[in-house]
């Protein structure tokens, strides 16, 4: 049946993502190599994946650590007819009650896990992904009139940009077994070092992202640029992150960002991130 269906859709993101990179991919333009200097790109940071249905490359290696994440990608890619079912059902009984009831169970199947987190990525509040210490996702229900769950032509159009790439839960520092030459281009848009107090209030996952954990991202980042592979990092504008990669020699360039989810509302709005390159 979805064989037969026309792509209603150029690819995009199917989830909402804070710290999504759709808007900021015009400016990032500029900063991208050509996509006929290299042959295979890494996106070790998944996420939303904007860039990578951007460039929509012909070979694709994507990982994240989150396995709620991974295991919906995969659904999307090879389950996507059983995947619709599912989040049809969820579009149906849709309503205040039943949403907690989704989110205090986290599914048996795959299937199961990838609709439920879609669905409360659709209707939770600002489609943030947010757990607890437990690793339980806890964040409310958002004020939607109809929010729009089961979206046909996106997930149709997803999965087919993702036919060709390789989807797998790994930990970032994997790349350096998977990214070796001047023919690789790793893309890396990791948790962004805290520009304030305030904007330490989610958590991607129930490990944290430290100072330690983005010096471990510049080391490795260093050891790939030495191996010719090409590397760009996104991370806030801050002194800690100028710092460290200015220590490896490596390009620091300054986009404008906006920023609608922060504890703070007076945080909220146009903002500087910094795009560091190796090439």
């Amino acid at each position: 049946m979805l064989s037969q269906l026309p792509k209603l859709a150029p690819p995009r993101p199917f989830l909402k993502w804070a710290g999504g990179k759709s808007k900021l991919i015009q400016q990032y333009k500029q900063y991208l190599p050509n996509i006929h200097d290299y042959k295979t790109y890494h996106e070790p940071f998944l996420g939303g994946g904007a860039l990578f249905f951007y460039l929509l490359p012909t070979k694709a290696v994507l990982t994240d650590i989150n396995s709620e994440l991974i295991t919906t990608y995969l659904c999307v890619r090879d389950k996507l007819e059983e995947l619709l079912g599912t989040l049809k059902l969820h579009e149906f009984y849709h309503n205040r009650d039943y949403y907690y009831k989704v989110r205090g169970n986290p599914g048996s199947t795959d299937v199961e896990k990838a609709a439920r987190l879609i669905y409360l990525n659709r209707t939770c509040f600002n489609g943030l992904y947010r757990v607890n210490s437990k690793g339980e996702f806890n964040v409310p229900l958002g004020k939607y009139d109809n929010p729009k769950i089961c979206q046909l032509d996106i997930l149709v159009a997803a999965s087919e940009a993702l036919q060709s790439s390789v989807i797998e839960e790994l930990d970032f520092s994997h790349v350096l077994k998977q990214a070796t030459s001047a023919d690789d281009f790793v893309f890396f848009d990791p948790p962004y070092h805290p520009i304030s107090q305030t904007s330490y209030f989610t958590a991607y996952s129930k490990l944290s992202f430290n100072e330690l954990d983005q010096i471990r991202l510049r080391d490795i980042s260093s050891k790939l640029a030495l191996r010719g592979v090409k590397v760009m990092v996104c991370n806030s504008d801050c002194e800690f992150i100028r710092s460290i990669y200015k220590e490896i020699d490596f390009k620091i360039h300054l986009v404008k960002a906006t920023r609608v989810i922060n504890s703070n509302i007076k945080n909220r709005g146009s903002i500087g991130e910094l795009v560091i390159t190796s090439y």
